[in-house]
């Protein structure tokens, strides 16, 4: 090759490397431009307006809930494709929902996070497709996915596309039930067809004054119904943590909320093939707590606290509850024992003597499926008087609503355990993890009371003409209100001294461990709905 053409081609090279370093450079310092458009959202006037009700911005949410500088976003720079009634020049950077993953104390999840300064956060069929995207990327990995609702509802400008979207996010919520766990926290609006798919995730969280959940609005009410009703009485966070049941629990404000979330998190496996999550625990395995010696009153009338008695038996300040304000006569949470999660379902004294009714019945249910799908132990204390009497319950259901009750404990092959305290009686006594109920390990404190029903029902049917029913009742208690008749037909494996009940509860479950139950092959269950 001569000097000549040498020369050239060092030139022509030279060239055409500092016009690839110029195009490299632009198109760097362009995606910068854009990555910072994209941080801003709807703009600052609109941000400015969200921090004036009182609520944070979507990324401002992600900051707090996830581990500092663990989030990675996806899809940044997507934008809507509509261009009816002038969506062409109305086009925002990530167009209302910002998706991706992070950790939380370390462990991957997935999450979306609408942006209510972007077109209200209303769903585009652009930005169902980010979210729809995490989901499938959760499922794949096995992580759970947490999901910040704030959003006007479909994007009505998109007409069938968004409500499309709506379907697909309802169908991947369905796929993903009992495979990695979903969380809903309503930190705004949430109407519409928009509320299904919180109601189809496993738990639902709200934040007070700020947050709404309703199907139709007060304006549409009134209209149908003549009702006047504001938005806080129709679906606010007091209404579905009192009333309906919808949420699980609600925060003061979004600060509050993410903490709770956080807080919350570590009880949950990531997915249902992963273990169950564990921590460190300094609260000695055979603590005996005498407290619990003297906690049942002497008088099977007295009411008592169950909570007290939770908090003796699991690690030190370690019971979660789930929605503490609905159905008080049942209490439900997380809790750990020996640092590993359990979740705890028990019959509360204090509201309605424990009886079960309708609430109480389809709250435990749900939570016991929950707990099952994802391999976390039960742990049942009984002191159950019965199900709820009267025309109220009968008429609304209750023989429905207690099968729930029932059919969850009977399908679950988690262990369970199941500690009765005092009263046991009639169907309740069975619906409540009995040793019938494929229990694993079932005990009783001596102050257990195992029968069809209490002394003075008794009485009154068997002895109906006695001259000595006070005579009768005495004796019945004497044979029936003891674990001793249930322990000698093995309807029990053991009666304990209550402040043992710790150190049995995890023994057993660490035994446990090796567990394998499965129910016969079928495509499902008809659970009584």
């Amino acid at each position: 090759m001569s000097l000549f053409v040498r020369r050239h081609l060092t030139q022509l090279t030279r060239h055409t490397v500092i016009k690839s370093n110029r195009c490299f450079y632009s198109t760097t310092s362009l995606l910068h431009e854009k990555r910072r458009e994209s941080l801003l959202g709807g703009g600052k006037e609109k941000q400015d307006a969200q921090h004036a009700k009182g609520k944070l911005t979507a990324r401002e949410r992600l900051g707090l809930l996830l581990d500092k500088n663990s989030f990675r976003e996806y899809d940044a720079f997507v934008e809507h494709s509509c261009t009816d009634f002038n969506m062409a020049s109305n086009k925002i950077l990530g167009d209302g929902v910002i998706t991706g993953h992070g950790t939380i104390h370390g462990r991957r999840v997935f999450v979306y996070s609408q942006d209510f300064t972007v077109l209200g956060g209303s769903l585009s069929r652009t930005n169902a497709n980010k979210i729809l995207k995490v989901m499938d990327q959760a499922l794949l990995v096995g992580a759970p996915i947490i999901g910040l609702e704030d959003s006007g509802g479909a994007r009505i400008q998109e007409g069938v596309d968004s409500l499309a979207g709506y379907a697909d996010i309802f169908q991947k919520n369905v796929i993903a039930s009992g495979v990695v766990p979903q969380i809903s926290l309503i930190m705004g609006p949430c109407a519409g067809g928009a509320v299904y798919s919180p109601a189809l995730t496993d738990f639902t969280f709200m934040v007070q004054d700020t947050s709404y959940m309703f199907v139709t609005g007060p304006d549409v009410v009134k209209a149908v119904t003549n009702e006047e009703v504001t938005q806080e009485e129709l679906g606010g966070a007091r209404t579905h943590t009192r009333k309906s049941g919808v949420a699980h629990n609600s925060f003061a404000n979004d600060i509050e909320a993410l903490q709770g979330i956080r807080d919350f998190f570590p009880y949950l496996p990531l997915s249902n093939r992963a273990p169950l999550p564990h921590q460190k625990c300094e609260d000695p395995v055979q603590r005996q707590d005498d407290a619990l010696d003297t906690i049942i009153p002497s008088s099977s009338n007295i009411a008592y606290d169950m909570k007290e008695v939770i908090g003796r038996i699991v690690d030190t300040h370690s019971f979660y509850e789930i929605s503490p304000k609905f159905a008080k006569n049942i209490l439900i949470g997380f809790a750990r024992l020996d640092g590993k999660s359990v979740g705890v379902v028990a019959n509360q004294p204090l509201a309605s003597s424990g009886a079960l009714d309708m609430d109480a019945s389809v709250k435990a249910a749900r939570f016991i499926r929950f707990c099952d799908a994802f391999n976390i132990p039960l742990v049942t204390l009984v002191d159950v008087p019965g199900f709820m009497p009267g025309t109220t319950q009968e008429h609304a259901g209750i023989i429905r609503h207690g099968a729930k009750l029932l059919y969850a404990y009977c399908e679950a092959t988690v262990p369970k355990l199941t500690v009765i305290t005092r009263k046991a009686y009639g169907g309740a006594y069975i619906v409540m993890s009995s040793k019938h109920l494929r229990g694993d390990y079932n005990v009783a404190w001596p102050s257990a009371e195992i029968a069809v029903m209490g002394a003075a029902g008794a009485v009154e049917i068997i002895f109906r003409n006695h001259p000595d029913k006070a005579t009768m009742r005495k004796e019945y208690k004497e044979k029936f209100a003891t674990p001793l008749f249930a322990a000698k037909r093995g309807y029990l494996d053991d009666i304990i001294e209550p402040k043992e009940t710790r150190g049995r509860l995890i023994e057993q479950l660490d035994l446990l461990q090796a567990k394998s139950l499965q129910n016969p092959w079928k495509k499902h269950g008809c659970i009584p709905l």
